[in-house]
């Protein structure tokens, strides 16, 4: 925990080199110029620290007990931020103000003139502050986002606040520095002193400015054009965040262990000195007439491929397995698939059955229900492939997709060693691993939620709100959810906004116990027309029938930036994970 909490502290230090945060700064900077000493800046670092700690920890809390509608709040901080941009300009309307804080400083106790002034200037800079800590989102690394994700579910426990102390901690300090030295800087400068009234009215109208950009919206928007343009903070702190230890500590915060995913490629070549695991604690066997073990398979190459039927990584994957499979069977080559599952459903004969006749599999395939020979291999992704000599030795291990080449080949220098004659041509089947930068695999149960948007509004009936603009990589819901360890249902009004980077966006979903669910599809605020729609959205709505992957978006090989708006028209259709595509 020792651990965690450092990098929470360290993570928000580096916040304020973040492009999401510097919309916010010239609001700091204009409320710190107009007082003395540390009492304002002090005043505004508190605010943003208390109330985004609390706001992020308990405002889907009230919105479910309250009803409450967090635009109401958020409005009320933009008020808020406006008047005080008003004030700069006009002084009658500040001096105004100024009495109405004085009053409540005497309100408190009897003071002397100082004590009132400086009450005075850490009630305006508190008041500030409370404001932005309400309507900033800053830029979430994998700590943030599972604070964020855990507070969503109702998860908040001593160690959830404290993870979030240390990081408002980090952002507090840094925070100040930059308040008061750039309120040292005006006052101590004579040119700027001199001018301190007209850059007091540039400064207000830049806040009316960034109050209305606020209102509207903009300000996201703003964010995430920054964050575009500047992409390395984003990818540094995903980085440094993404430590082992770091990642093991919020798996035990989340209160699970740590789950395999996928990974885009890794291999290796190895000697004959490694042997093959066996099959073992398989639960059905299919599309053989009995059991398989590694020593029943001696004499032959063996490819065992991990995959799971909603994994779009292994979907890609298999046309190319499947095609080695076709033409390497009559010299001696075997592939053996082990479904182990990710998800509850997935346990389901029925379901893999559908799965082994919709991507044409023709070999055996192992259900490997309780991850028994997941472990004996000590697997840790999907897909996964371990290539095995004739004489039970594994010589060639890959993870993640690509390098079909580099697989064939092997496969091919494996049946030679075998004593059979194979055709060295390749398969000239094109390779759809993504070869750019695109939106990580998404999970929307807790138990691996880690890109929730802080900004969500999770218990308001209406679906006609608007979420705004998650910053990229990251999603927000509205409406009703019961928020599961996999899987999150709709309720009333339920929506899902994601903002995407990728040219295809799939979702595993199922729908609701009795009948269908209908999902309506929003691409950039319009329904998907057929020019982007995914295979399954018809109409800009996804009929959802069945437990499987869903394809959403398609467009068509234009890798971009898109904001995805979900309506989930049937209560009790359940979301689990997103995956993306380039082409």
């Amino acid at each position: 925990m020792i651990l965690l909490l450092t990098f929470a502290f360290l993570s928000g230090l580096v916040t304020i080199l973040a492009p999401c945060i510097w919309p916010i700064l010239p609001i700091i900077l204009s409320t710190s110029i107009t007082g003395k000493g540390h009492q304002r800046p002090l005043g505004i670092t508190l605010g943003v620290m208390i109330s985004f700690a609390f706001f992020t920890l308990f405002i889907s809390t009230l919105v479910r007990l309250f009803h409450i509608d967090p635009n109401i709040l958020r409005n009320i901080a933009v008020f808020v931020i406006a008047v005080l941009g008003i004030s700069m300009i006009f002084p009658q309307f500040s001096s105004i103000l100024e009495i109405l804080i004085s009053r409540l400083s005497s309100i408190l106790g009897q003071n002397t003139q100082m004590q009132n002034t400086q009450r005075q200037d850490f009630g305006t800079g508190l008041v500030t502050g409370l404001s932005l800590g309400i309507v900033w989102s800053p830029c979430a690394g994998p700590i943030l986002a599972s604070i964020a994700a855990l507070s969503a579910t109702g998860q908040v426990t001593i160690y959830v606040v404290l993870v979030t102390f240390f990081y408002v901690l980090g952002v507090g300090i840094p925070l100040f520095i930059f308040s008061f030295a750039g309120q040292t800087l005006f006052n101590k400068t004579r040119f700027l002193s001199s001018q301190l009234g007209r850059i007091q009215q540039v400064f207000g109208v830049l806040m009316i400015l960034l109050a209305l950009a606020i209102y509207t919206h903009y300000d996201t928007y703003l964010q995430a054009q920054l964050l575009n343009a500047f992409p390395g903070f984003s990818n540094s702190l995903n980085s440094f965040e993404s430590n082992p230890q770091v990642k093991k500590q919020l798996d035990i915060l989340k209160g699970n262990m740590p789950t395999s995913t996928p990974v885009s490629n890794t291999s290796g070549l190895f000697n004959e000195d490694s042997p093959a695991p066996d099959f073992v604690g398989i639960t059905k066997w299919l599309n053989t007439d009995k059991p398989l073990s590694i020593s029943d398979l001696k004499g032959k190459v063996v490819l065992v491929d991990f995959w799971t039927y909603t994994c779009i990584n292994c979907i890609r994957t298999l046309p190319h397995v499947t095609s080695w499979y076709d033409k390497y069977k009559d010299q001696g080559f075997v592939v053996i698939g082990v479904h182990t599952p990710e998800f509850e459903f997935e346990h389901e004969t029925s379901n893999v059955e559908n799965a082994i006749k919709m991507y044409n599999i023709h070999y055996p395939v192992a259900q490997d229900n309780n991850y028994s020979t997941w472990n004996n291999y000590s697997n840790q992704y999907w897909p996964a492939e371990y290539l095995i000599d004739k004489d039970g030795n594994i010589r060639r291990t890959h993870f993640g997709e690509g390098e079909y080449d580099q697989m064939e080949m092997t496969i091919q220098a494996l049946l030679k060693e075998a004593g059979k004659k194979v055709n060295t041509t390749l398969d000239n089947m094109p390779d759809t691993t993504p070869n750019t930068n695109i939106s990580p695999e998404t999970y929307v149960g807790a138990n691996r939620m880690e890109f929730y948007f802080p900004t969500g509004t999770t218990g308001v009936t209406n679906k006609n709100f608007d979420l705004g603009n998650p910053t990229v990589n990251s999603f927000s819901l509205g409406g009703n959810w019961n928020i599961q360890d996999e899987d999150a249902v709709s309720g009333s009004g339920a929506v899902l906004v994601y903002h995407f980077y990728a040219g295809k966006v799939f979702l595993v979903l199922r729908p609701p116990t009795s009948g269908s669910g209908q999902v309506k599809v929003l691409l950039d605020g319009k329904t998907v027309g057929a020019t982007n729609a995914g295979d399954d959205a018809t109409n800009g709505v996804v009929n959802v029938d069945t437990d499987r992957l869903y394809s959403l978006i398609n467009l068509q090989g234009k890798v971009g930036d898109h904001v995805l708006r979900l309506e989930f028209e049937t209560p009790g259709t359940s979301a689990f994970a997103f995956t993306f595509g380039a082409q």
